[in-house]
């Protein structure tokens, strides 16, 4: 068995704070569209990242995920041929910073006290500062890390390295939480151990070696803690 984590850190988008509560704003912009909209945004956004970090090489600027964030949102109103004004495509975009939290996050931060619990994603930190103290995670985040520092976005090993420096604990006893199958192993090729949060039931990635926990919820990570 892995051993039990000292600190927990968190992946943001899609782990604690759900990336698909803007469909229905989209859809209100989009009728009939916004659910393919967001979702054809994210998948765009996470493309973008992966791309973004193999093209790496001199005189290649790395955009910053806002940057990406809405790159992808054009490309996915252009292959739906939605035309919206500069405001309603800014309201869109603004909603990064208001997305609803899981239902089951809130009890689950609070409930993995005292250990610390960090969030680590490709988000900036102005994006990510926000969400967080409009949300009532609030109080149970003690750190929010970005992959700026980084200069790569995830999963490269020197995003998780930032975990590792900044809690100053062997990367076992650091628990890595995330709902992206391809991030959990990263994490765990790095030596995290890893809790996947597969609320969709997908298969495991074949890629990688399986994450040390699959769980359906969020709570069952402080009921494995506690045990």
């Amino acid at each position: 068995m892995p051993a039990r984590p000292h600190a927990f850190v968190f992946d943001a988008y899609g782990t604690l704070f759900d990336v698909h509560s803007v469909a229905m704003l989209a859809e209100e912009l989009a009728p009939k569209q916004g659910a393919v909209l967001s979702r054809i945004w994210r998948t765009k956004q996470l493309e973008y990242t992966w791309f973004s970090s193999l093209m790496r090489a001199p005189g290649f600027v790395r955009e910053d995920f806002a940057t990406l964030t809405a790159r992808a949102l054009d490309y996915a109103l252009a292959q739906l041929t939605i035309v919206l004004a500069d405001e309603k495509r800014q309201r869109l975009l603004d909603a990064y910073r208001t997305l609803a939290p899981f239902p089951d996050a809130h009890n689950a931060l609070a409930s993995l006290a005292p250990a610390p619990r960090l969030i680590l994603s490709n988000g900036t930190l102005a994006m990510l500062e926000p969400l967080v103290r409009n949300s009532t995670l609030a109080p149970h985040i003690d750190a929010i890390l970005s992959v700026d520092a980084a200069d790569i976005y995830k999963p490269a090993p020197a995003v998780y390295r930032l975990a590792v420096d900044r809690l100053q604990l062997p990367p076992a006893q650091i628990g890595f939480v995330s709902s992206n199958g391809w991030d959990a192993a990263g994490a765990k090729v790095f030596g995290l151990t890893t809790f996947w949060i597969n609320r969709n039931g997908l298969p495991v990635e074949r890629h990688a070696p399986e994450p040390d926990y699959i769980f359906g919820s969020l709570a069952n990570v402080p009921a494995l803690w506690q045990a």
